[in-house]
Order: structure tokens, then C-alpha cells, then sequence
């Protein structure tokens, strides 16, 4: 295997790994938001059962309090996956990037070995 092959093989790993990691993410942001809503839901039918909304009153249920922190730290969560999501795109377009100049160097080496080989054939035989 020549050396620009294993470079190629790597950024292909490279780009690879990078878009299964933004694709866990997105799966990650989803399923947070999906329990965020649920959470949501929760809330509103103790404060309901309760008649309480007030978060600050003395007799507010302790299940609802406790809801809203759980949902303030999943929402919390996906602004920081958001994050690492639009920096994991960035890094993406890099290794895409990379990729593109590595098989087009590999691309070009392809090309001019054929007519060095035959170069170096011919120079045998005419040597004897």
C-alpha cells in the first residue's frame, strides 16, 4: 500500500467517525427534547392537580419543582450538544476538506505511475 492510499484510508475513518459523532448528537438532541416535552407535560398536570402555579409558593408540589429542574438541565444539555454539534460540523468541513486534496494527490500519483513504469520498462530493455 502506498503511502497517500493509508493517508486517504485515514481521512476517509476520519470523515467517517466525525459524521456518526454529529449523527449520535443529533439522536442525543432529539430523544433530550422528546423528554423536555414529556417533563413539560408533567409539570402542567401537577401544578393542575394542584392548582398551584406559582413556583415560588410555600405549598408548590415538590414532584413539579423537581420536573422543571430535570427539564431546565436537559434544555440546558442540548444548547451545549448544539454547541458541540456546530463544532463538530466545523471540524467536519475540515476533514472533508483534507480528504478531497488527499485523493486528489492520489489521484494524480495514480495517473503519472502508469507512464513512469512504462518509462522505466523500456529503459530496461533497451539496455539489454
Amino acid at each position: 500500500m502506498k503511502p497517500r492510499e493509508s493517508v486517504v484510508r485515514l481521512k476517509m475513518f476520519q470523515v467517517r467517525e466525525k459524521r456518526r459523532q454529529i449523527s449520535q448528537l443529533d439522536m442525543m438532541m432529539s430523544e433530550f427534547d422528546r423528554m423536555a416535552s414529556e417533563l413539560e407535560t408533567q409539570i402542567a398536570n401537577e401544578e393542575r392537580k394542584s392548582g398551584i402555579t406559582d413556583v415560588n409558593h410555600f405549598a408548590y408540589p415538590t414532584f413539579a419543582r423537581a420536573a422543571r429542574q430535570r427539564r431546565e438541565n436537559l434544555i440546558n444539555s442540548i444548547r451545549d450538544l448544539q454547541i458541540q454539534k456546530a463544532s463538530g460540523e466545523m471540524k467536519l468541513h475540515e476533514l472533508e476538506a483534507e480528504l478531497e486534496r488527499a485523493q486528489a494527490l492520489e489521484e494524480r500519483d495514480g495517473k503519472s505511475l502508469p507512464s513512469e513504469d512504462v518509462v522505466f520498462v523500456q529503459s530496461r530493455s533497451m539496455i539489454g
